[in-house]
């Protein structure tokens, strides 16, 4: 089947506040179909199970528009020299740079200094406790993974808000031009200060390590350091703020689930892997473009096409996991695609993991009282196609 034969659905607004319901409809129709985004692109969502973990391995679905080259001197030039938007054998190059600085036993090395940051804003929220509601996400949601970022490259606290604000308006859907334009470029500046003061001046954090890695006389250059630490500062933190809150969102909605996680705590490993199954921190994985006609679950897919392979849709397929929509802490999630998979597989998966065990362990633990403060139907949704995440979770904490 082919473009031309497939009819094009428009996806309006209410697609942010309920994109599951969205997903199982078009993936129970046809797994692979054209529509048109809330904001008016046209792409191809690909939302089965099998089809989207094939379409994720396919070397002929590109990470950059054929034919199409940023400005030199753009803001997107400075930005886009990441791993996560390269193709081998650029993209094998940056990895095994990275993978130099960012190891298993750095990542580890963080469980102390999580689990001491963790406690603090829960001792921050337990203080909080005669105020009728707390707003979990800005109060431990956010700042737990943001901190941990920040320490791991070498970023002052005191930055965060910044950091926070730029990347919301870098990975919306709504921003307007000239705002993303200005956020950009000042995350963008940012960063060259701090690469300019840690070379004159090394320190034992992650950015550091980034600037002394070298293979074979190769290193990363400046705008490849800067594209770096704008994809680590941004998907460094913004998966892990939903996984948490989304995460919570979902225990608090499922009483008995809620129940068998704090009864036994030795099913939280693999809780938070049905959780990033379940409730999916992102919707989709990040743009690929066809490079020639692609046949993905019996549908054609043609040259220079946007295509999105909705990771969240994949992970509730019945084809792949028995009642997917139906949250099991004690199930083997094993498989998901919250991370992708093949080469571009999120290569910060065990610090999310790491800080999603520490983190639900420790709310588990201080608050076994927790309660949602207002109905779940009435808290809203990021406008974001790319990221799931909520506005805010108001909770009482008891």
């Amino acid at each position: 089947m082919s473009a031309p034969d497939l009819a094009v659905e428009h996806l309006g607004a209410d697609y942010f506040q309920d994109p599951y319901s969205v997903h199982a409809r078009l993936r129970a129709q046809r797994p692979v179909t054209p529509v048109i985004m809330p904001g008016g692109a046209p792409v191809w969502l690909i939302t089965g199970y099998a089809e989207a973990r094939a379409a994720l391995a396919d070397p002929r679905l590109s990470k950059h528009v054929p034919g199409w080259h940023p400005e030199p001197d753009s803001i997107f030039a400075s930005l886009d020299l990441h791993m996560l938007n390269s193709d081998p054998p650029d993209h094998e190059r940056l990895r095994k740079l990275v993978n130099k600085a960012f190891t298993a036993r750095r990542v580890e090395r963080l469980r102390p200094r999580i689990t001491a940051i963790a406690a603090g804003l829960l001792d921050d929220m337990s203080a909080q406790r005669d105020r009728p509601e707390v707003d979990l996400l800005a109060s431990f949601a956010f700042p737990l993974p943001i901190t941990v970022i920040c320490e791991l490259l070498g970023v002052p606290a005191a930055d965060r808000d910044d950091f926070r604000t730029w990347s919301a308006t870098i990975v919306s859907d709504t921003s307007a031009p000239e705002v993303f334009q200005a956020h950009a470029t000042a995350m963008t500046g940012y960063f060259r200060a701090l690469l300019a003061a840690r070379r004159r001046e090394p320190a034992d954090d992650l950015l550091s390590a980034l600037i002394a890695a070298q293979d074979d006389e190769d290193s990363l250059s400046e705008r490849e350091l800067i594209a770096m630490l704008f994809l680590l500062l941004v998907a460094g933190h913004e998966t892990t703020v939903n996984l948490i809150a989304s995460g919570m969102l979902a225990l608090l909605t499922h009483p008995a689930e809620l129940a068998r996680l704090r009864a036994d705590p030795s099913l939280l490993p693999g809780a938070v892997e049905e959780l990033l199954r379940f409730v999916n921190p992102l919707n989709h994985a990040t743009d690929r473009f066809t490079l020639e006609p692609v046949e993905i679950g019996g549908v054609t897919i043609p040259a220079r096409e946007w295509v999105l392979c909705v990771t969240s849709s994949a992970n509730h397929d019945p084809s792949r996991f028995d009642s997917p929509d139906v949250l099991d802490v004690g199930r083997d999630a094993a498989g998901h695609l919250a991370f992708g998979h093949g080469i571009h597989y999120c290569l910060g998966a065990p610090l999310a993991r790491l800080e999603g065990e520490v983190a639900f362990g420790a709310l588990l633990s201080r608050f076994p009282g927790m309660s949602l403060a207002v109905p779940a139907s009435s808290l809203r949704w990021r406008h974001s196609s790319l990221i799931h995440g909520l506005e805010s979770l108001p909770v009482r904490p008891r």
